[in-house]
């Protein structure tokens, strides 16, 4: 794939990750996975360089219009989401290797699937 082909999809990526409030990474594993045919332990570890950037922007954006106002009214849950994530991140670094990606792939796929099925239902 060219880099033509990484410009656009990281584009459009960014462009739905803005709009969604999110890093990306539910858009950017699967599309580095399946476009680029980088195994799915690289392609988290890629994501890992991408999101950032992403995430700045996003967070520069949102701060201008207020959209923060939603982390101060759930500033404890943000702060205990925050703490569990840093361990969880803590954890799968240490079990890095154990899993393979036959394990790997088809979990991810389920939470994809089901992070969807809720996304379209609105539950």
């Amino acid at each position: 794939m060219s880099s033509i082909t990484g410009k656009l999809h990281g584009f459009g990526i960014g462009v739905v990750a803005a709009l969604m409030g999110v890093a990306g990474d539910e858009l950017l594993i699967p599309t580095i996975v399946l476009l680029f045919a980088v195994d799915i332990k690289s392609a988290g570890s890629l994501s890992l360089l991408v999101s950032p950037p992403t995430m700045l922007v996003a967070f520069a954006r949102y701060s201008r219009d207020g959209s923060f106002a939603v982390i101060g009214a759930n500033f404890r849950f943000t702060m205990v989401m925050a703490a569990g994530s840093i361990a969880g991140a803590m954890l799968g670094g240490l079990l890095l290797g154990v899993f393979s990606e036959l394990v790997l792939i088809p979990v991810l796929a389920v939470i994809l699937l089901v992070s969807a099925v809720k996304l379209a239902r609105h539950d």
